[in-house]
């Protein structure tokens, strides 16, 4: 489920999961213009030419055909066979420093996300919401959300501790859990739109964990889960950030 932050003039930080109650499920998915294609024309063999054979040349021409198609096609075909758990591995790797993404350069955030897209082709969950690996309490790892990183604010006023993301497909409900140093909280249901996209409606927030709010009728968006196993879950909001979390409870149920 995307992850979001809430703001209101009252609380001057309440960061949520899943988008903001104001434009944080708006955004379109960035655009990529496939790059262009140069196709040189292969040199043609008029009548006029001659080819004379040679033994040694014959040999020489062998081996450098084996060699040729041992660089130009096997390894491409290796790279889209990586299997997923040396994919998570180079993920994993990858967002390990970057503060869930606050610190991410652009760079680092195209690599992440070429590895994010490998690993989304190779996944074998095809309905994750008919899933119970989907049940549980997950960790936000990293995230390309600047409504949850707020990195536009000093940092003793951004979401300093970890953030969760909790999920029950057999209700339908779903909850976000800040802590240190605001520890809010939001509570929403699932309206699934397909086997991998759900609508979210979220019905409460609590501030600081204990002030409850009823929310509005704009709190509201979408999410699409594009990979899932018993560890890890790659979700994709409808404003185009990407989202990478952990499992670490699946025993954990949203409160109804």
């Amino acid at each position: 489920m995307a992850i979001s932050s809430y703001s209101c003039s009252s609380y001057p930080s309440a960061t949520l999961l899943n988008g903001t109650l104001h434009s944080s499920f708006t955004d379109l998915f960035i655009s990529r213009t496939p790059l262009p294609i140069n196709i040189k024309p292969k040199p043609i063999l008029t009548t006029t030419q001659t080819y004379h054979y040679h033994p040694h040349k014959a040999l020489e021409f062998s081996g450098y055909w084996k060699w040729r198609t041992g660089v130009s096609f096997f390894p491409s075909f290796l790279t889209k066979s990586k299997d997923s758990e040396a994919l998570k591995e180079e993920l994993f790797t990858a967002i390990a420093p970057l503060d869930r993404g606050a610190e991410a350069t652009a760079q680092d955030q195209e690599l992440v996300d070429q590895i994010a897209r490998k690993l989304e082709a190779v996944n074998k969950i095809k309905e994750p919401l008919k899933s119970d690996l989907l049940n549980g309490k997950w960790e936000l790892l990293y995230t390309t959300s600047q409504s949850v990183l707020q990195t536009q604010r000093p940092k003793f006023l951004r979401p300093n501790g970890k953030i969760y993301q909790a999920i029950n497909v057999d209700t339908l409900r779903a909850q976000n859990m800040e802590t240190w140093p605001f520890f809010n909280q939001v509570t929403a249901n699932l309206v699934p739109l397909n086997a991998r996209r759900v609508a979210v409606k979220f019905d409460f927030f609590r501030i600081a964990g204990l002030i409850p709010i009823k929310s509005p009728g704009s709190g509201r968006g979408q999410l699409e889960i594009t990979y899932l196993d018993e560890e890890l879950r790659i979700s994709r909001g409808d404003r185009g950030n990407l989202f990478i979390l952990k499992m670490v409870d699946p025993s954990y149920r949203v409160p109804l």
